[in-house]
């Protein structure tokens, strides 16, 4: 494609002339990808500035670079163009270099605060289980079909999605779920992209070190369904009310309320799961069971359902597919048993919201005490560390408050704001920094019967500490902790 095809309708200026027809051949934000017909989008983010490796670029092969800023370095021979935002240019662009990608597929785009990842991922396994090739981009992993993907953001940059949506064309998937992050929407990264159903789970509070507020964070959410050709929300959330009021596309409701579209009724809920009737309008579509529990996973059921649903999915199909122990979702209120009757559960929890829904449902079959572990995030939001101190106090008999990662922060200093809000409930508790010795430490003090919730990083298998990651993984030291029991 010339680099005037790939501009169309893109706006820019032109700040180093070249050839207008010259072909590219690959999108790349990373001058060390650089090949040669490359377009090398130069990023600039806190600790870099993607035009200092123009000269790398040229080198490499580059015939075009764009950028939000002018550079202090003008190499020869590469057209060099200045555009306004760089992320929604790239996304123009990714769009007009992969034009096929997206026409035969049925897309399905996913925001809210909690119970993406799970939501979505059941999708997928429903849709697989039924013959249906489907791909899957979110937190967890990237999957094609069955191929496995690891994720480096919920949801990838323009150049790097793209060319997901290529291999999952190449591949012949005919759906996609996918996970739309606030930050992705707020940063036009998916500018252009039509999803058939957009979704929404739910609101609470999160990532407002970016956002700065909460009315910011909704609207960036609300900026999916201006993409989409019907919303299927949870109109159970109180922000239901506000995405309603945007018009910006027909919309579906789930939830347990009668005014509600898609419909659970007569919940039960047992220490092996969940189970309800399924309902659209009146009609009565099935009995939905599934085999873990949680009120949060009754609407991630509920919303995973009636998405299929809508998609042209038989119910009877849907619900046999949930039935199944392989749609568990790998850190997600995941269970391990030791042989004296101790429970522990690894969950992805890291919001005062999430953190509150997984300890209810510990709280609603536990036998014995409920020991919880956790931290917070370094270099994110710090208004939410002693929120969820309070919380994990309040639903807790004892806290073990650990790192989750650090970052470029110390450690104990966030442990310090965590303890804020435990010290208000009176809840027992004890510091332990290194989190490996954190669940070594529950797992050894609690006494059969108990509930240890380890919450914050669920399916994931590092620790970011300063800038270097370091791997540990919540289920091995469980798992390692209730061996030496």
């Amino acid at each position: 494609m010339t680099i005037e095809k790939l501009m169309e309708k893109i706006e820019y200026q032109v700040l180093q002339e070249g050839d207008m027809q010259a072909e590219v051949t690959s999108l790349v934000y990373d001058s060390r990808k650089v090949t040669a017909g490359a377009c090398f989008a130069c990023e600039t983010g806190l600790v870099f500035d993607g035009t200092n490796f123009l000269e790398a670029a040229r080198a490499g092969g580059a015939v075009l670079a764009i950028m939000e800023k002018k550079p202090a370095q003008y190499p020869e021979g590469l057209t060099m163009l200045l555009v306004p935002n760089m992320m929604k240019a790239t996304a123009l662009m990714a769009a007009n270099f992969y034009p096929q990608v997206l026409e035969k597929v049925m897309l399905i785009g996913m925001t809210g605060t909690n119970g993406k990842t799970t939501t979505s991922t059941l999708m997928h396994h429903i849709f697989m289980e039924n013959g249906l090739a489907c791909g899957l981009i979110g937190t967890n992993e990237n999957r094609i079909g069955q191929e496995t993907i690891p994720a480096v953001h919920t949801t990838p940059y323009a150049f790097d999605l793209y060319a997901l949506f290529e291999k999952m064309h190449e591949a012949k998937m005919d759906r996609v779920v996918m996970e739309v992050s606030s930050h992705a929407l707020a940063q036009y990264r998916v500018e252009g992209v039509r999803y058939q159903i957009g979704m929404f789970t739910n609101l609470s509070q999160d990532h407002l070190d970016y956002h700065k507020t909460m009315e910011a964070y909704l609207a960036a959410k609300c900026r999916l369904f201006e993409q989409c050709d019907v919303g299927l929300i949870n109109g159970d959330d109180p922000a239901a009310e506000v995405i309603l009021g945007t018009g910006a596309c027909p919309f579906v409701t789930y939830g347990l309320q009668p005014r509600d579209e898609y419909r659970a009724e007569n919940v039960q809920m047992s220490e092996t799961g969940l189970q309800y009737d399924w309902y659209y309008g009146r009609e009565k579509l099935g009995h939905i069971a599934y085999p873990v529990p949680g009120k949060f996973n009754v609407y991630n059921t509920l919303a995973a359902a009636s998405a299929c649903h809508m998609a042209g999915l038989e119910p009877a199909v849907i619900v046999r597919a949930l039935a199944t122990q392989e749609g568990i979702v790998s850190g997600r209120f995941q269970t391990f048993h030791a042989q004296d009757g101790l429970t522990a559960i690894v969950d992805y929890a890291h919001t005062p919201d999430g953190l509150a829904k997984v300890l209810e449902t510990a709280a609603e079959f536990a036998k014995g005490k409920i020991i919880t572990v956790f931290g917070c995030g370094g270099d994110r939001d710090p208004k939410k560390r002693p929120v969820m101190g309070e919380i994990a106090g309040k639903l807790s008999q004892y806290c073990v408050i650990t790192s989750d990662n650090p970052r470029t922060e110390d450690p104990e200093a966030i442990i310090d704001q965590v303890e804020q809000g435990m010290k208000k409930t009176g809840c027992a508790y004890e510091r332990v920094a290194d989190r490996r010795e954190a669940i070594a430490r529950a797992i050894a003090i609690a006494e059969p019967e108990d509930v240890v919730m380890i919450a914050g990083k669920g399916h994931e298998d590092y620790q970011i500490i300063g800038r270097e990651k370091i791997h540990l993984d919540d289920r091995e030291e469980v798992k390692k902790a209730l061996n030496s029991r």
